[in-house]
């Protein structure tokens, strides 16, 4: 029997203002609780696999004998499919139903993850990286759209989202961490086999839950999805490269070429679409577009940091994987347990003036960090990381939570994959300028300049959201 009743009514974004129906915010049937931890364990796997390769690499270039210019696109190659595909896969979930593309989604991800461990050669790890960025992009509007048919009601939907940020985001916490211990234990491979019983278990998980259905299904936009998708990919794909071979090297330029390119003809079509891709009346609120803004923003800063500070941990102070993952402890684990608390803070005073202390927060990261050279204590490190482990666990759940309410129940999956398409193209952002700077002075300013910028916006923006 469906868990989520089709006929349920749909949210509207408007903000609640008499008495409502207020259901448990964790659902008193047991499947319902089943199918909110199959939902969170997904989106753990998917945001898990964002950070574990990370510090694995040197021990894949090793033994897969990688050269220097493939060995970043076997952790690449998954953000920029990632990034490339989610808004196309929201879309597709509105459609088809969200239940039906989280299980494919998930089926995919555990299949390609034991392809991943077996991978021969680098070319392999690539392209299996890839298809695990496919999957991931598939999961994550798709289960944040169950959510939403899961908790009806907005106060609570809002506090499960919290939930499910605070839980599903340990993934990327313990990543590096887990990373490391496992690259210890047994290399890289190991780091694949994880995967294939959370996708199982998520998997099984939510085949109780009814697939929803967009009632707005007169066409389906290919020309917007497809366009849409090739200025996203290569957009991604052109920060990464820029961030790994240079600027001034022909295929990050070209690619941002075509990104502009497809842009634009995103615009022409998108006007004589019937059914756009990202919808008018969606864009039209102020609360997404400043969520979009807000994301970019987030991951920038959040995967700029991880990014340079791994460099400088491995390269500058020498440190094996497994101990740069010790050394990452101080930010991560703050991170299992700071979303709990700020989600009910995003509740209670609404995500702008969460955003903007966490901007503060940020600015002051990039201050730390302007700091560090190549004998700087560990200890002025790990200070940054603590910063910004209360700046990106106040910012992610506000921002997530605000999208599900602001957007309307028929454009959940929409709603949530043009957010998640902003974060991945924040991390490409991220690791494309930071990468190409000179040391962590430059990487701190840089990320200091980013979160004041937002941090402006945010204040002129957003008061009347």
């Amino acid at each position: 029997m469906a868990l989520i009743d089709e006929a349920a009514p749909k949210n509207t974004g408007d903000t609640v203002t008499g008495p409502t129906p207020r259901p448990d915010p964790t659902p008193a049937n047991p499947r319902a609780k089943a199918a909110f931890a199959g939902i969170v364990a997904g989106n753990f796997m998917v945001l898990l696999d964002a950070t574990i390769l990370n510090v694995a690499l040197p021990d894949v270039k090793a033994h897969l004998h990688s050269s220097a210019a493939a060995l970043p696109w076997t952790v690449d190659a998954y953000t920029v499919v990632f990034a490339g595909l989610m808004l196309a896969s929201g879309a597709i979930a509105d459609r088809f139903g969200a239940r039906k593309v989280y299980q494919s989604a998930v089926a995919l991800f555990g299949l390609m993850s034991l392809l991943c461990a077996l991978a021969p050669n680098a070319a392999g790890l690539i392209a299996g990286r890839a298809l695990l960025g496919a999957a991931a992009a598939g999961m994550v509007p798709a289960s944040l759209a169950l959510l939403a048919g899961l908790y009806p009601d907005a106060k609570e939907r809002t506090k499960a989202i919290g939930a499910w940020a605070a839980l599903s985001g340990i993934g990327l916490a313990v990543g590096p961490v887990l990373g490391g211990a496992l690259v210890a234990a047994g290399g890289w491979r190991l780091v694949f086999v994880v995967n294939p019983p959370l996708a199982l278990a998520s998997w099984f998980l939510v085949r109780g839950l009814s697939s929803h259905r967009s009632e707005h299904r007169k066409k389906f936009d290919v020309p917007g999805l497809v366009l849409f998708t090739v200025a996203l990919s290569a957009l991604t794909y052109g920060l990464v490269d820029a961030g790994t071979e240079g600027w001034g090297s022909p295929a990050p330029l070209a690619a941002l070429g075509l990104a502009v390119l497809a842009a634009v003809a995103v615009a022409f079509v998108e006007r004589r679409a019937e059914t756009p891709v990202l919808p008018p009346d969606l864009l039209r609120l102020g609360r997404v577009r400043n969520n979009l803004v807000t994301a970019v923003s987030a991951n920038y800063i959040f995967y700029g940091l991880l990014y340079s500070v791994t460099l400088w941990l491995e390269q500058t102070r020498h440190l094996s994987a497994a101990m740069t993952g010790v050394a990452f402890l101080p930010m991560m684990v703050p991170m299992c347990f700071l979303p709990l608390l700020t989600s009910r803070l995003a509740h209670r005073f609404g995500a702008r003036p969460m955003v903007m202390v966490a901007m503060v927060a940020n600015i002051a990261v990039g201050a730390v960090l302007s700091t560090v050279g190549a004998h700087t204590s560990l200890a002025v490190v790990i200070l940054a990381q603590v910063l910004m482990a209360l700046a990106t666990t106040m910012t992610i759940p506000s921002i997530t939570a605000d999208m599900a309410v602001a957007t309307p129940r028929a454009l959940a999956a929409t709603g949530q994959g043009a957010l998640n398409a902003a974060r991945q193209t924040g991390s490409a952002l991220g690791v494309a300028i930071l990468g190409t700077l000179s040391g962590m002075h430059a990487a701190g300013i840089a990320m200091a300049v980013g979160a004041l910028v937002t941090l402006v916006l945010t204040g002129l923006t957003r008061r009347g959201a």
